[in-house]
């Protein structure tokens, strides 16, 4: 990891835990986004206090660290290549020794399918 991105996962952290602590000291009022009561939108404590604005802050600057954070990671030298691209192409039999299939029985002929085991509780 670069230095400069370090320093944004720092920040990015000390943003954090300051917008928790700033959305816990705010009171609650009931009712999730002010829709307690129809009369706190226009009363003086629905006004912006210090609290709210510093969260709104917090919360800008967390969004922000984050698409930029978000965008430093991606690599631009990387292929676009598709990940079935990537598969090997080296095709094994089926019923190939070691390619997960039974060995074939002696003299060519099928070999018996295995008894399938007991049922346990």
């Amino acid at each position: 990891m670069h230095d400069w991105r370090l320093v944004l996962l720092i920040i990015h952290v000390g943003v954090t835990a300051a917008m928790i602590v700033v959305i816990l000291l705010q009171r609650s009022e009931g009712g999730g986004l002010g829709m307690g009561r129809t009369d706190a939108l226009f009363s003086v404590r629905g006004q912006a206090n210090v609290l709210s604005r510093m969260t709104a802050i917090f919360a800008t600057a967390f969004f922000a660290l984050s698409l930029i954070m978000a965008w430093s990671m991606t690599d631009t030298q990387r292929n676009t290549r598709s990940i079935i691209d990537r598969i090997p192409t080296t095709p094994t039999a089926p019923g190939a020794p070691g390619a997960g299939g039974a060995a074939p029985a002696p003299g060519g002929a099928p070999a018996a399918p295995a008894a399938p085991s007991a049922p346990t509780r």
